[in-house]
């Protein structure tokens, strides 16, 4: 029987039944099960087709590729990843991170593009290795482009063969940066946009090399790179970290960029850059700065730290059905809740993993990853400590606005001023806030929370 095991340190691992194959022109496909619209699966079948953009198609799944096979920091050989499949109905989502966890991709084919039966929604997670790569490099404008999605593989078959890649165990940073990245991207805005051949040369242009943040202004119909941030700008951490893009400029129809608001003091921040295709879009994700990957950045610790929207979010979870797009009045009207505590359940449900965040949309979309929500808690340091400080008693308020907090380094002084907290930590000084709060803030919020609800009882 197909069955998936989540292994300890580290991954979801899979059986598969039998081997997949190809008989008589008909290509069957392997699964270990799966997540679906109707519920759990042992072998369910998402998507049968052909995809009408061949060449585009096909050289996105390669730019997809290579950024799961790249370490940016530090880099060294790595092995492939598999990235995470969604199929929405009327789109197929696919979406990797890099091997440093700096930087997130994701290939959007839309209805446009694609012409097949969808048997099923869900998501699943799919291998991408050295024969798939060397298949798909083949591809060209007029070759056909079949694709199969199942719960455990995905199959590419083109005029050459068939090539049918297997699942392989997602690693625990992943995990985390797919939480990050919907939480501190949900909070972007359309920073610039240029068409084709505006994009083509902008993009060649840019430095080769540096790895230190610039900044992309807005500048009549192209993008200037200055070294400051102004209102407006985007930050560019990195730009080779964008070279992903460039195979695909032959298709390019338009660069849009999208970043949080910033001023003349600001300190680097993430930024999305999303290629429009013919019937699809490739999106990257940068983290702030070249060493540093989404999975530590505590966007989602102040969300999983409270059980405040937990229950919201089991009513909301429990509604979703693979929709490409996740509408938050709707939502509101079927459960029964206000608008508000909708969109914060919503958040809640992102730092699961249970939605992503589509920019070029200002969306939600629902997904399933293949692994256990409540793990994402788990794989958080700063939480695990600062729930180990609770426990132990180390938080002493000495005002409604101030506590104590006492730990191995001695005593901490945690100040609120509204939803904003500071600390005296070495964590706190040298991040400010950026990178999320210290196990001391969340410790402190923890308790505050707790003793506000044991008041209202």
């Amino acid at each position: 029987m197909a069955s998936s095991t989540m292994a300890a340190g580290a991954a979801q691992s899979y059986r598969y039944t039998r081997p997949s194959g190809l008989d008589e022109g008909l290509l069957g496909l392997s699964t270990s099960g799966g997540t679906t619209s109707s519920g759990p699966q042992a072998h369910p079948h998402f998507f049968s087709g052909v995809l009408t953009r061949p060449a585009a198609a096909a050289a996105g799944l390669l730019a997809l590729a290579d950024v799961a096979q790249t370490r940016y920091f530090q880099p060294r050989p790595t092995s492939f990843r598999d990235p995470v499949v969604t199929c929405n109905g009327d789109r197929i989502r696919m979406e990797s991170f890099s091997a440093c966890g700096g930087v997130y991709a994701r290939l959007d084919v839309l209805e446009a593009a694609l012409d097949g039966e969808v048997h099923e929604r869900g998501t699943t997670n799919v291998d991408v290795n050295g024969p798939l790569r060397e298949a798909l490099a083949r591809v060209g404008g007029s070759d056909p482009l079949h694709l199969a999605v199942g719960a455990g593989e995905m199959a590419v078959t083109t005029m050459d063969g068939a090539v049918v890649e297997k699942k392989v165990p997602l690693p625990d940073r992943w995990l985390r940066g797919f939480a990050e990245v919907q939480v501190i991207t949900a909070g972007f805005d359309p920073r610039g946009e240029l068409g084709g051949p505006d994009a083509v040369r902008f993009l060649r242009s840019l430095p080769r090399g540096g790895r230190g943040p610039l900044w992309v202004v807005p500048a009549g119909r192209t993008l200037r790179v200055a070294a400051r941030p102004s209102p407006g700008a985007v930050c560019l951490a990195g730009p080779d970290r964008l070279r992903t893009l460039l195979p695909l400029l032959r298709f390019a129809k338009a660069l849009r960029v999208y970043g949080p608001p910033v001023a003349g003091g600001s300190g680097p921040v993430s930024s999305v850059w999303e290629l429009e295709l013919p019937g699809m879009r490739y999106v990257l994700t940068l983290s702030p700065q070249h060493s540093r990957g989404f999975s530590g950045e505590g966007a989602v610790l102040d969300a999983v730290s409270t059980d405040e929207a937990a229950g919201d979010a089991d009513l909301l979870g429990a509604l979703l059905s693979f929709e490409p797009r996740v509408e938050p009045g709707l939502l509101a009207e079927r459960s029964g809740l206000p608008l508000a505590r909708t969109k914060a359940a919503l958040v809640q449900l992102g730092t699961s993993g249970r939605v992503g965040f589509d920019t070029a949309e200002a969306a939600y979309f629902h997904r399933e990853l293949p692994y256990d929500p409540a793990r994402v808690a788990d794989l958080n340091p700063r939480l695990r400590s600062a729930r180990a400080l609770v426990a132990e008693g180390a938080v002493r308020f000495t005002a409604e606005d101030a506590a104590v907090v006492v730990g191995n380094g001695g005593e901490r002084q945690v100040r609120f001023d509204g939803d904003r907290a500071t600390c005296t930590c070495p964590w706190w000084y040298d991040h400010r806030g950026e990178r999320g709060p210290c196990k001391h803030v969340l410790a402190a919020r923890i308790v505050r929370r707790e003793t506000s609800a044991e008041a209202a009882r």
